[in-house]
């Protein structure tokens, strides 16, 4: 059986006791280099796989130096310090000699306490209910997620007119779909259109410069949630002088708090 393109995409080749070789994937193909959720995913999914990796994910920050070329690239990671209950880890990605990429990421074994969400999952109509766009993507990453945008989707007259809102709801989920894990939900967290694309209309060219996930929910929902859709929420704050960021929440179906995510893209005119 084939592997799924995502497994394909984050599959990372041990070579030490700290360095992995990974390869960028045509499947999630950017306007230049690969999907920055794609990259995030395959920094945490070197955390996931290193054999000194204790407990689960619970925060992960990739800042992004430069695009990747297409081809291969190394993977530095490294445990920074260890302690009964968190770890922190250090992930450098580097290709032709430089860094491109470098993350930072904790691990912690959850425990059980009492918890509240601040943020619950709001009403939404069944993804049955919501169509998907028509036609194929500009860029192939968008293919390799079934997006079904319940309001703020990408424009439908690129005018440059200011639409007055960077807000967006959406349901999402792996095409084909596929088992959700902390790799997925990762990559997920970045499938967020552009929020100067959407308030503006006008496609300018832009890249993200740092991203930030905060996991929620441990291994065991994530489980559960399989490959059921995730209700996916994003709001532009400050958009100008060469920068904008936006933040955003997933849930499962069964309205849990997967993830929260913020991140600084830069642009220009």
């Amino acid at each position: 059986m084939n592997a799924h393109p995502f497994d394909a995409g984050i599959a990372l080749e041990w070579k030490g006791a700290d360095l992995a070789q990974g390869r960028t994937s045509p499947a999630y193909a950017n306007f230049i280099g690969p999907f920055g959720g794609m990259t995030a995913a395959q920094a945490i999914n070197a955390v996931l796989t290193h054999p000194q990796r204790l407990g689960e994910p619970v925060a992960l920050t990739v800042n992004f130096a430069a695009a990747l070329a297409d081809g291969p690239f190394d993977v530095v990671a490294q445990p920074l310090r260890s302690n009964r209950s968190t770890q922190h880890w250090s992930v450098v990605l580097r290709q032709g000699g430089e860094a491109v990429g470098s993350a930072t990421a904790i691990t912690a074994a959850r425990r059980e306490t009492w918890g509240a969400t601040e943020a619950p999952m709001p009403q939404a109509p069944p993804p049955a209910g919501v169509p998907t766009p028509n036609g194929r993507a500009r860029v192939e990453w968008v293919n390799r997620y079934e997006l079904r945008f319940i309001e703020g989707g990408i424009p439908g007259q690129w005018d440059g007119g200011d639409t007055g809102s960077a807000f967006t709801r959406l349901w999402v989920r792996d095409n084909p779909p596929r088992p959700l894990d902390f790799a997925s939900l990762t990559a997920m967290s970045d499938v967020f259109f552009p929020r100067i694309w959407l308030r503006r209309a006008k496609f300018v060219p832009l890249g993200t410069v740092t991203m930030t996930v905060y996991f929620h929910a441990g291994e065991q929902v994530l489980r559960d949630t399989g490959a059921g859709y995730l209700l996916g929420q994003s709001q532009g704050q400050g958009i100008g002088a060469g920068y904008f960021d936006h933040s955003a929440l997933l849930w499962n179906d069964a309205g849990t708090l997967l993830a929260t995510t913020h991140q600084l893209v830069y642009y220009k005119e």
